[in-house]
Formats: C-alpha cells, structure tokens, sequence
C-alpha cells in the first residue's frame, strides 16, 4: 500500500501560490467567504480537469471516495456540489483568466529554447476558432441559429511549443477578423510591422 505522497499533491508543489494570491486580491475574489475560497475552488477545478470528471455530482462523488485523503490534497474539508456550483457562478472569473495567463507565461519559459522547424526573427502565432454546439433549451443566451446554440472559441498559439497564449470565448456569430481585437499584446514580443497581414499565421 502506498504511503508517500499522492500525485495530485506533488503537483502542487510547482504551483505559483503568490501569483495566484495576487489575482484574487486584485478582485476581492475571498471577500467575505468563510470557508470554500478561491484555492479550494480551483483546487476542484483542477482535480476534475486531470480526472476527466464529467459533472458536478461526478466531482462531488470522486471527492468523497478519497475524503481521508482530502487535507493531504490540499483541501480543508469536504466539497459539495452544490457549493462549488455557486462558486462557479458567483466568483469573479477574470481571476482565474489572469491566472491563466501567469500559467501561459511560465509554460512557455520551458519551450523559449526549442527549435523551430524555419529561422524566424521574431515569435510566430497561428490564430484559429473552433464553433462549439450547445442545447438552445439549456443556453437561450446563446442562440446562433433558429434552432441552434453555440459559442466560439478563439485561441492564439506560439508555435514555438504549441502553447495557446490567448484563449477568448465569443458569441458564434464573432468572424476571426473581429476577434483581433481583442488580443493581449505582448511589448517584448511585437514584431515590426505588427498591423500588417504578413505578421500573423492564420490556419
């Protein structure tokens, strides 16, 4: 039987506590919460992410299976379904989309010596979207067509590593073009001639 420590809790040891702090001070992410914070939230988020959970009654039902094990995961106590639900829905979310980027940052320090397949002066991007169906019934907010749902997922890659840099959820109906706009730009990172064409891959 194993007695060191589990996997979920060895992976924590890479993560960037002080900067994660910082996003959730910047918008007051703990205000006023007792007991399910911001890290116990994120903690959740990312068990389900590594263990493919499916929904939150599966989160909840994976958590309790291994409770005796919950402190040396991280976690202070056990986790409800329904309070993660309303953490997911009451948290500001621009603190777990600038701690996004902090993550972005740090993977892309890993893969800043790679080689690329051609000799480039400056950092190379592909920008593509991907149209993501959703049920019109459960996401009116979200309607497409006259009987469809779906939203549309920009991303921004550095082709040096293949890490996505810049991740924006849009209505379906945004064309790429107009989500150029809504790039984060990089000062140590703009080429000359930003602006033009021929600086950006597009698939």
């Amino acid at each position: 039987m194993h007695t060191g420590r589990i996997v979920f809790s060895q992976l924590l040891d890479f993560f960037p506590r002080r900067e994660f702090d910082r996003c959730v001070h910047r918008y007051r992410g703990d205000y006023r919460v007792r007991a399910f914070s911001c890290f116990t939230q994120f903690l959740c988020l990312a068990f389900a992410q590594l263990t493919y959970r499916e929904s939150l009654r599966d989160i909840e039902t994976c958590l309790r299976a291994m409770r005796l094990k919950l402190y040396h995961a991280g976690f202070h106590g056990p986790v409800s379904r329904n309070t993660l639900a309303k953490a997911n829905e009451k948290r500001d979310w621009r603190i777990y989309a600038d701690f996004a980027q902090v993550l972005i940052q740090e993977a892309r320090k890993l893969y800043r010596d790679d080689e690329f397949c051609v000799e480039l002066d400056q950092t190379a991007y592909a920008f593509d979207s991907t149209t993501i169906d959703l049920c019109l019934s459960l996401f009116p907010w979200a309607k497409f067509r006259k009987r469809k749902a779906g939203i549309k997922l920009h991303t921004l890659i550095d082709l040096k590593g293949n890490i996505p840099c810049f991740i924006s959820i849009s209505a379906a109906q945004l064309h790429d073009v107009n989500a150029l706009d809504e790039l984060l730009l990089e000062a140590q990172l703009i080429p000359r001639g930003f602006g033009k064409r021929s600086s950006w891959m597009s698939p």
